[in-house]
């Protein structure tokens, strides 16, 4: 299929885990594929690995200017969007009485300010029909010990989806989140726990989830795709939750 060819799709964070997942999906259907984040290395050779048409542009997602330079400079080569997956995120758990005010800033400036902030930024160079994903967190729904800041901040981003649909609808500009589960990526390795701790907490996620597996990049990039594409053109202000039943059954 070719959902996307001649179109431009912008995923931030897009260099790894899920976000580069979903990047090779839309190239894969045709797009051209604008990916964004901190690491140069990664930035490069994602950017390589996804073909001369795609466009690999160092970003902070946490930082207003920053999320103004970006839709500068797409508008400087005359780019325009017509799907935007907000991806790139921050996911630091810690036990409510050791939560700091820079563990909190963090994890709102890159979550929710960096979010709220890039769309607005991009928002005059969105298509009409054009389709914004937010990459939410089933953390939202569930009481998992630890992560009351990282919950906290994803919830904040399925209430904008909800609130920006019914704003930006007049422009033709649909909102919708995608939700994962355990989904096995890098971001594992940087919740700030030593490896002990990690391989005990991912074991306990992992016995939680009824298909008895985490989840893939791809499997989430597909739902990604679809609330991208026209297919779903009837899908507004909606949550679609991939966490192999964890937060359902």
């Amino acid at each position: 299929m070719n959902r996307f060819e001649g179109k431009s799709v912008l995923v931030t964070g897009g260099s790894s885990g899920i976000g580069l997942a979903a990047a090779h999906a839309f190239a894969a259907e045709g797009a051209r594929v604008i990916i964004t984040g901190r690491d140069s290395a990664a930035l490069a050779e994602a950017r390589a690995a996804l073909g001369g048409n795609a466009i690999a542009l160092r970003n902070n997602a946490g930082v207003v200017a920053e999320a103004r330079d970006l839709a500068a400079a797409l508008a400087s080569q005359q780019i325009r969007l017509d799907a935007v997956f907000i991806n790139a995120g921050s996911a630091k758990f810690a036990p409510f009485a050791d939560v700091d005010e820079a563990l909190w800033d963090q994890s709102f400036g890159t979550n929710v300010k960096g979010a709220y902030f890039q769309i607005q930024a991009l928002l005059p160079l969105l298509d009409a029909g054009a389709s914004i994903v937010l990459n939410g967190s089933i953390n939202a729904h569930i009481g998992m010990p630890n992560s009351s800041v990282y919950a906290a901040s994803k919830a904040a981003l399925i209430s904008l989806a909800k609130t920006l649909s019914a704003e930006l609808l007049p422009r033709g500009v649909r909102v919708n989140v995608v939700s994962p589960g355990p989904i096995s990526t890098p971001l594992y390795g940087k919740l700030g726990m030593d490896a002990a701790t990690l391989e005990a907490t991912a074991a306990q996620i992992q016995g939680q989830v009824p298909l008895g597996r985490f989840g893939t990049p791809q499997e989430v990039a597909a739902t990604v795709l679809h609330l991208s594409a026209a297919e779903s053109a009837f899908i507004v202000g909606s949550e679609i939750i991939v966490d192999g039943g964890m937060s359902q059954l």
